[in-house]
């Protein structure tokens, strides 16, 4: 299987560029913080990204350098041959989703204000309260034992 899952702060802007039949495509790099090495130093991995369509093109607009970003596609290699005739070898992570977490200059981890929101519904939007009980307005509360369960 091969699945990635990242967040981390973008090393530069975006690239976006547009193929000749006209697809988006983006390239851009991310900081990816790593465990301690064994002096407790911190590690730090640089991340090549690559983002095709319509996630490309919001990936241009809405990120910057500094912008924190969760990113989830898969691994893919590749080869090509250097000009001095050397081969040289590429890895970059293929995305298929791009979440916008912050803003550099957030630093408090908000969504940035100017995005449209990509949220599927399930999550809590900024600044809902989420100490009230969702479900207050529903009725009674119902009690089940655990003989009332079918499973």
């Amino acid at each position: 299987m091969n699945n990635v899952c990242l967040v981390g702060r973008l090393t530069r802007d975006p690239e976006l560029r547009t193929t000749s039949s006209g697809v988006s495509n983006c390239r851009f790099s991310i900081a990816v913080d790593g465990r301690p090495g064994a002096n407790g130093e911190p590690h730090t991995d640089f991340i090549n990204i690559v983002v095709w369509r319509n996630q490309a093109e919001n990936v241009s607009k809405y990120c910057k350098k500094g912008s924190l970003v969760g990113v989830t596609g898969r691994i893919q290699t590749g080869s090509y041959q250097a000009q001095d005739g050397t081969t040289r070898y590429t890895t970059d992570v293929v995305a298929d989703n791009v979440r916008f977490l912050s803003s550099k200059n957030s630093g408090s981890g908000e969504a940035m204000d100017d995005m449209p929101d990509y949220s599927n519904g399930d999550e809590a939007s900024v600044g809902e309260d989420l100490t009230e009980d969702p479900y207050k307005d529903f009725g009674s509360e119902v009690v089940l034992s655990d003989d009332d369960l079918p499973f």
